[in-house]
């Protein structure tokens, strides 16, 4: 009971994190990237974008990790991160899935909006209400605070859940995206909030 109280404290104070750095994080982008190499608070990062960057963590940068999940993981009320692309019909083409811990749900925000893995995609924080099985992959109603949407996770679709990490997991090779950041007067970011793939890059 101890360990479950912890943990939930935890991501509690993490995800509060996340989320009052939202606005920040929306006008300074997340980063997402590989560790090539670590140096005891030091990591070096190759940004998706080509960019070496150096990224510090301290006793505060709070690591999650997501670990490989498949569609048989999803059940109706799981708690799920969809980054996708919005179709002409107003459904959702899910590219990334992750599966949410059960005590994120009501410290994660509920909602469905822009997001910045690719150009035009979304992200809807939701709880799946149905699934319904067809040729080119399965459809979900997943219902959040103030709406619904309809989204297709395809064979390709990466779907991961997310599970407690540890700042050990930072090491070269390892994919990350940094949610929450402060940027530092050297050029360098203090990393807050994280996610690591553990044998799995993030795809969000």
């Amino acid at each position: 009971m101890l360990g479950s109280v912890v943990l939930r404290c935890a991501f509690g104070a993490m995800l509060a994190v996340s989320v009052a750095a939202g606005a920040t994080a929306q006008q300074q982008g997340r980063i997402r990237g590989e560790i090539v190499k670590a140096e005891g608070s030091v990591l070096a990062l190759k940004t998706r974008e080509g960019d070496t960057l150096t990224v510090k963590i301290d006793d505060k940068t709070r690591v999650s990790a997501l670990v490989k999940a498949s569609l048989a993981d999803i059940k109706n009320g799981s708690f799920l991160g969809i980054a996708g692309m919005p179709q002409q019909d107003g459904s959702i083409q899910a590219f990334s899935v992750h599966i949410f811990l059960p005590e994120q749900r009501g410290v994660v925000p509920e909602r469905h909006g822009p997001w910045d893995a690719k150009p035009g995609s979304t992200m809807t924080n939701a709880v799946v209400a149905a699934m319904v099985a067809a040729r080119d992959g399965t459809t979900l109603t997943v219902k959040y605070a103030d709406g619904e949407k309809k989204v297709t996770v395809a064979p390709q679709t990466v779907i991961a859940a997310v599970t407690k990490g540890d700042r050990s997991e930072l090491k070269p090779g390892a994919q990350v995206i940094i949610f929450g950041y402060d940027k530092q007067p050297d050029g360098s970011v203090l990393a807050r909030t994280m996610y690591v793939g553990r044998d799995i890059a993030p795809a969000m």
